[in-house]
């Protein structure tokens, strides 16, 4: 395989987590992000710990999408994550209403 091959390849599975994330953001309540990965969830609970003078995190998600386009099953029942670095937690907007694209109803 070249190395043009490998970036190719890369490049796809990078264009087709992008869709799958697309494609599913809407199931979700909110967006993590740790220095390692970024997840989609429905349950987060995030604990700042204090030990010896040591302030770490512990993050724990239910029902959860990992963006990692290594992964064969990017669904997990949970997740527990332990990190020395700031976790970013963001509610996402969940629109009451979703309208149709250009064409409208069944046209």
């Amino acid at each position: 395989m070249s190395a043009e091959d490998l970036e190719n390849y890369e490049t796809e599975m990078e264009l087709q987590l992008y869709r799958e994330y697309r494609d599913i953001a809407a199931q979700f309540s909110y967006v993590v992000e740790t220095e390692r990965r970024f997840y989609l969830t429905n349950e987060v609970d995030l604990k700042p710990v204090n030990a010896d003078g040591e302030v770490y995190f512990e993050l724990t998600m239910r029902d959860a999408w990992v963006w990692d386009m290594y992964r064969p099953a990017r669904f997990v029942k949970s997740v527990r994550v332990v990190t020395f670095k700031d976790v970013n937690v963001e509610e996402l907007d969940k629109p009451d209403l979703a309208l149709p694209d250009k064409g409208g109803f069944g046209r």
